[in-house]
């Protein structure tokens, strides 16, 4: 899916919802900053939960050593950080098509 197809969906979702009220320019411009302030957050090393969706977060990769492809020979890899996704167990069990049940949350945890 691209920007331009999730602009497209969230336009009809709002058309379905609350009538044609807002443009597919003003979605886009939603769907935009929505994007860019997840952007900013993860610049300023923030994390961003959203609920019953999931976490982006920035998580520091330590310095190691690769090999070039092509010559074979050993380069250090910088630390950097990078940014991750971690989905949230509902979002999991809708991509697995199981149910979810907050109960099963708890059982989750109590088995840990």
């Amino acid at each position: 899916m691209t920007k331009a197809d999730l602009v497209e969906q969230v336009t009809a979702a709002m058309a379905r919802t609350s009538g044609p009220l807002i443009s597919k320019k003003d979605c886009a411009r939603v769907v935009d900053s929505f994007l860019d302030a997840i952007k900013h957050a993860l610049k300023e090393q923030h994390n961003i939960e959203v609920r019953g969706f999931g976490t982006f977060k920035i998580r520091r990769r330590k310095t190691r050593m690769a090999r070039n492809p092509r010559t074979g020979e050993p380069v250090e890899v910088a630390a950097r950080p990078v940014p991750v996704f971690k989905p949230s167990k509902e979002l999991r069990a809708l991509v697995a098509d199981e149910p979810f049940t907050a109960d099963s949350d708890d059982s989750d945890q109590a088995a840990s």
